[in-house]
């Protein structure tokens, strides 16, 4: 039985362009298979006039109904990447489940961070393992977390705020708690195509984005060397082979040069005879002396 992967990343700052760019295939990564792009799909049917993951982020702020100034240092998007092992996506995909897969994740992002929290959801089937790139706008309802446990020497809460607040906030949609138990009911739906979550506590990390095609920049690079060396080795091989084959074939035609002399002379003796033959020599020597 296999992992599935549920990564979380805060994207602070007014734009996500360059996450976008990436997702929507407007920058083809070195790592993608640009004849498989057209595989990928959104899942997600974004509102009337909205076209895009960036429009989609801004639209659902717009829409929220915020009252609170939102700074520019503040996340607007949690990026979040599901998939599992190798192996088992691919098996997934062979056994004909890989849809239903992208629609239990869907339902499961939506049920778990709101259904128009999840403004976007991309498939994406050009990568070495199919996996789904979520896009999380922290829309919350309700007082902040921190603010619940600011309290004075009485015991009376220094200010509150309105029960039903709307706010943009990305540290009550991941603190630890929230994604223990995220990596929990993840996994209850996950269980019927063979993947479990992690172990618990344990000190694996997921490679980031970044760090992944790091990675594949450098294997691919240390595959370029190798190729180019046994390149070299072809090639040193091939002139050996030219050179031998030449070799053998001087060997083949001095070979074939002195059979035909001697079977020349052959021929003439049993024409001639070898009386007849041996006078024709002697007259042709006596006429080399005249000369």
């Amino acid at each position: 039985m296999g992992h599935f992967s549920l990564d979380f990343k805060k994207a602070k700052g007014s734009s996500d362009a360059r996450e976008s760019d990436h997702i929507e295939r407007k920058v083809i990564p070195d790592n993608a298979d640009p004849t498989r792009i057209h595989l990928n799909r959104e899942l997600v049917k974004m509102p009337s006039g909205v076209y895009g993951r960036d429009e989609a982020i801004a639209h659902r702020i717009k829409t929220a109904g915020i009252k609170r100034k939102i700074t520019n240092d503040q996340v607007r998007v949690i990026r979040t990447v599901l998939s599992g092992t190798h192996e088992d996506m691919m098996n997934i995909a062979a056994n004909g489940q890989l849809d239903d897969w992208c629609n239990d994740s869907l339902k499961w992002l939506q049920d778990t961070f709101g259904k128009e929290n999840v403004v976007s959801v991309v498939l994406h089937m050009d990568e070495h393992t199919p996996h789904l790139h979520a896009s999380i706008v922290p829309i919350v309802t309700g007082e902040r977390r921190k603010a619940k446990n600011k309290t004075t020497e009485e015991g009376k809460r220094t200010y509150r705020k309105k029960a039903n607040a709307v706010r943009l906030c990305a540290d009550d949609v991941l603190n630890r708690d929230k994604m223990v138990g995220y990596h929990d009911s993840y996994a209850e739906v996950m269980g019927k195509y063979g993947l479990k979550r992690g172990v618990r506590g344990s000190d694996a990390r997921h490679t980031t984005t970044t760090q992944y095609y790091r990675n594949i920049k450098r294997e691919t690079e240390r595959l370029q060397n190798c190729m180019k060396l046994l390149q070299s080795d072809v090639e040193e091989a091939q002139r050996l082979l030219k050179q031998t084959k030449s070799e053998i074939n001087t060997e083949k035609l001095q070979a074939a040069k002195t059979e035909a002399k001697t079977a020349f002379v052959s021929k003439i003796g049993s024409l001639l005879g070898s009386g007849k033959l041996k006078e024709v020599e002697q007259h042709n020597r006596k006429l080399c002396e005249l000369v």
